[in-house]
């Protein structure tokens, strides 16, 4: 046994002499790796042990009898996924109905928040054109006889002498 390290020892990485010896007998090494393998083989006892177990092993492996399926077995696998993939389906189409309401009544009360929020900036920033006819409510309701007058400063004094003012409030 040598006590100087190895040119593959020396290697930098996940490169291990294990991982060398598995390339080797998988004939993956280019001319130069393949060299370097052999020379640390001839030299190193250890690593001459280390491939005929790797070898050993790989017959073993090879020996070994491959599982083997019936037929059947990858038709009742394909059966089973077909069975669960149409139960999937089913139970999607029978959520549709309950989805499609929901969208439905998603929209609707979308829509009937829409229309409430435009009643009320409608009815918040736009003045109600009747607030002015209900403050001149006296003068409308007496329009018929206050056309008859013909002297604008008679109502004026009228108007002064709060008597509008006055009949608004006696109505009420």
């Amino acid at each position: 046994m040598s006590n100087e390290p190895h040119e593959t020892d020396r290697r930098e990485g996940p490169d291990s002499l294990e991982e060398q010896l598995v390339a080797y007998l998988d004939h993956e090494l280019d001319a130069k790796e393949a060299a370097a393998v052999e020379q640390l083989l001839a030299s190193d006892p250890e690593a001459r042990e280390a491939l005929m177990r790797l070898d050993r092993t790989w017959s073993l492996l090879d020996q070994l009898d491959g599982a083997r399926m019936e037929e059947s077995f990858a038709q009742s696998t394909l059966e089973m996924v077909a069975a669960v993939a149409e139960e999937d389906v089913r139970t999607w189409e029978a959520g549709a109905p309950a989805r499609r309401l929901r969208r439905w009544a998603v929209a609707a009360a979308g829509l009937v928040l829409a229309a409430l929020a435009g009643f009320l900036a409608v009815a918040v920033l736009r003045p109600n054109p009747n607030t002015r006819l209900l403050e001149d409510l006296a003068v409308v309701e007496e329009l018929d006889e206050l056309r008859q007058i013909d002297d604008l400063e008679f109502l004026t004094m009228l108007y002064e002498q709060e008597l509008f003012a006055k009949d608004a409030a006696d109505d009420t």
